[in-house]
């Protein structure tokens, strides 16, 4: 069957892309993935990466596409110019330089100046949501490798903070004296007894740290256990720090992955209720709302 898409929502991330070719009513028509993310590509590559991915689609030479993530970073196809806190999200697009006939435009990011802290790709997932949840007033989190905590209101981003936590554990878990700890499976009840003892006392999170090395070499912590201490300890380390983000607010989590569940769980145990939406909708949602800026030409 033939796909022509009216218009196609891109999402570039530093290690994938994704790309849907859509309907005009916001129907997905088709989509098609690559592992040709950012990091691996020189900027005079992402036209072809692009071009190859949606070959297979009937593109008109007027058809718009809207690409969110890291293609706009200084690495990326084009440097998309930030917009600074307060502001909607996802509202400046910037043209991509192609030779091939395409029409592409790029989401900018969000930055903040104090204190200093930029996003990229976020926004596009705050627009989705707020999209979809017109009256919301509280804090998005987006777990991942650098976590945002991000205050809303009224439709715009207020202020946001993030956190580095998950490549903090990545560092520790591979190339710290951790790695000999750790390893499959996961213990949740250990999980939340360190979240909790990290939001207790932050302080102390180095000799914690340690002692899940040493729990092991003396036969006390299986590997399911470290690894969920090692989880545990550090997120709510976060969470002591984001208390003023997350305490008496409405929470919602953008996320689809397992350190999704644990930030709710993690949440959830300090009674605080949490939504949790799906991060590809979020996304597919925010191109959306972005698209409908370039229907008239720039």
């Amino acid at each position: 069957m033939t796909v022509a898409p009216h218009w196609i929502a891109v999402d570039w991330g530093t290690s994938n892309l994704r790309a849907w070719a859509m309907d005009q009513d916001g129907t997905v028509l088709d989509q098609a993935t690559s592992p040709q993310g950012m990091a691996t590509l020189a900027p005079a590559e992402f036209e072809p990466a692009l071009t190859a991915l949606i070959a297979s689609w009937t593109v008109a030479s007027d058809t718009q596409i809207v690409a969110c993530g890291m293609v706009g970073s200084k690495q990326g196809w084009v440097e998309a110019s930030y917009t600074y806190v307060p502001c909607a999200p996802a509202q400046g697009l910037t043209k991509a330089p192609t030779t091939g006939g395409l029409t592409v435009r790029v989401i900018g990011g969000v930055a903040q100046k104090s204190p200093a802290d930029v996003m990229r790709g976020e926004e596009t997932q705050i627009a989705g949501f707020l999209a979809l949840n017109k009256d919301f007033d509280g804090v998005i989190c987006l777990p991942g490798t650098h976590t945002k905590w991000v205050h809303v209101s009224a439709g715009e981003i207020v202020s946001f903070q993030t956190y580095m936590t998950g490549e903090i554990f990545g560092l520790l878990s591979q190339n710290s004296v951790l790695k000999h700890s750790v390893g499959d499976g996961f213990d949740d009840t250990a999980f939340a007894t360190a979240v909790s003892d990290a939001l207790s006392r932050p302080q102390t999170l180095a000799a914690n740290l340690f002692a899940i090395r040493a729990a092991g070499l003396v036969g006390e912590n299986p590997s399911t256990v470290a690894t969920a201490r090692l989880s545990g300890l550090l997120i709510g380390a976060e969470l002591a720090g984001s208390r003023p983000y997350w305490l008496g607010q409405n929470v919602a989590i953008i996320g689809t992955t397992t350190l999704a569940r644990l930030y709710s769980l993690a949440l959830q145990d300090q009674g605080v209720p949490v939504v949790e939406t799906d991060a590809t909708r979020m996304t597919l949602e925010g191109l959306k709302a972005a698209w409908a800026q370039t229907k008239e030409p720039a």
